[in-house]
């Protein structure tokens, strides 16, 4: 039977994947990760998206999954899939944060790196928004 983390790390993994082939691509997709990563970032005052993360307390880091799984199930009902995928993404890397799979871990700087770099590019572009989902 397999375990919360190794069902954690296939849905990574694909997520991972996807993020290679076709997300990092999507300029719109890319431009909602970094609005949503830069809002939580600009208000705790941090540095960067892993400052952030690991400034979380447990309170902190559970609220943030809730709001996440609310916020993400609210933009696929109603048809964003591109705010959803944002949502997941930012979701993935906290949880991923908390796992002792060095192939999730290995993944989880990649992401990290990702989001980083959105945010950086988003702050750039904040008025230029591509094309609505």
């Amino acid at each position: 039977m397999a375990t919360k983390e190794d069902e954690f790390k296939e849905r990574f993994i694909a997520v991972m994947k996807n993020l290679h082939t076709d997300g990092r691509k999507d300029a719109e997709a890319m431009w909602l990760t970094g609005s949503l990563a830069a809002r939580l970032v600009d208000k705790t005052r941090q540095g960067s998206w892993t400052q952030f993360k690991a400034s979380r307390t447990r309170r902190g880091y559970d609220q943030l999954l809730a709001d996440f799984e609310v916020e993400g199930n609210g933009y696929h009902t109603q048809g964003k899939t591109k705010h959803a995928y944002a949502v997941q993404l930012l979701a993935m890397s906290m949880i991923a944060r908390y796992q002792k799979d060095e192939d999730v871990q290995i993944g989880l700087r990649l992401l990290d790196e990702l989001i980083d770099r959105s945010i950086v590019t988003y702050k750039k572009n904040r008025n230029a928004a591509p094309g609505a989902n």
